[in-house]
């Protein structure tokens, strides 16, 4: 597919832990159309959680999609409705988590096992919203045969009338695996994803799975319709910054890595400004020089000015002036 073509769809992950509003926020300075997602949500905790908290998000991190976990068709259906309501511009399955947990509750890749009910699923929650739903998922779980399996999910999901995926090409091992060895230790599978848009044009499906780089993840999606980079835009995130021109034929990315620190400042300084210390932005940002001098400066400034609770604007000002100085003195 053509680099400058604008239906191709660039996307960061949804990450537990990681890719929450202060993480958005910071992605959004470095992309204006990867399109963004949430944490993983359980519907239960859409209905009856905290939806401010919860929910809650920067109307700049448009276009961004809300992930959420169940098996219920009726509960999701309702936290999909909510999630609309929020103002999310798609609202995704998660058919792809391996964790004990998620497969106590009967979701995430154990689905995988049940394309029946993510049919199910799916109708229920696209019947209540107007915004597009889609499904992340996996290559399948455990012994199945996925050459066989998979494309049996896709056809049963699609015709409850699912045009998208998501697919992170390793299987699930559900059993022996923890949820961070099941990111590393299946091996990943491009080709059949590949095989997958070839079986099934009419279908948008777009890969994930050990995307390192912009140009690894636009060589391995040629002929497919996107792409989401995981941990490669968490841990390396001015990598994001090449998406705009990379894919949607924009101008190069402009802004300095000093200059996006200032805008980090300005972030945290909102939040502090109505009494809340948005502690995470450091966590998230530790990768922002990531491969330049100055680099392990930058991570232990933030860190020791963030210890015994400091505020986050105060670290990432300590952080920029180090690495700075630690540039100059480099040069």
């Amino acid at each position: 597919m053509p680099r400058n073509n604008q239906n191709y769809i660039a996307s960061v992950a949804p990450m537990m832990d990681w890719t929450d509003r202060y993480c958005r926020w910071f992605h959004r300075q470095l992309s204006s159309h990867a399109l963004l997602y949430t944490e993983m949500v359980v519907a239960d905790a859409v209905i009856y959680g905290e939806r401010d908290y919860l929910l809650g998000f920067d109307d700049c991190e448009h276009p961004v999609a809300l992930q959420i976990g169940g098996s219920d068709p009726a509960k999701l259906a309702k936290a999909a409705k909510i999630g609309e309501d929020f103002g999310y511009a798609e609202i995704n399955i998660n058919i792809g988590c391996p964790s004990d947990r998620v497969q106590a509750g009967r979701f995430g890749a154990c689905l995988m096992q049940e394309p029946a009910l993510v049919a199910d699923c799916f109708k229920a929650m696209q019947d209540v919203v107007d915004v597009p739903v889609t499904v992340k998922c996996r290559l399948g779980v455990d012994d199945q045969e996925v050459e066989r399996s998979l494309p049996e999910f896709l056809q049963r999901v699609s015709e409850a009338g699912c045009t998208r995926f998501i697919i992170h090409a390793r299987k699930a091992w559900l059993k022996g695996l923890s949820p961070k060895e099941n990111r590393d230790v299946p091996p990943l599978d491009y080709d059949l994803v590949r095989q997958m848009k070839a079986d099934f044009a009419h279908l948008t499906i777009e890969l994930n799975g050990g995307l390192a780089d912009i140009d690894t993840a636009l060589n391995e999606a040629a002929g497919l319709d996107g792409f989401m980079l995981g941990r490669a835009a968490y841990q390396t995130p001015w990598i994001l910054t090449q998406i705009d021109s990379a894919v949607y034929g924009e101008a190069d990315f402009a802004l300095s890595r000093a200059e996006i620190a200032q805008r980090l400042i300005g972030f945290a300084q909102r939040f502090e400004a109505q009494g809340a210390n948005p502690k995470a932005i450091p966590r998230h940002i530790t990768g922002l020089f990531h491969g330049l001098a100055g680099a392990r400066h930058w991570r232990r400034a933030l860190s020791e000015n963030m210890a015994g609770g400091g505020q986050a604007s105060l670290a990432i000002r300590a952080a920029l002036e180090a690495v700075l100085e630690a540039q100059r003195r480099a040069a």
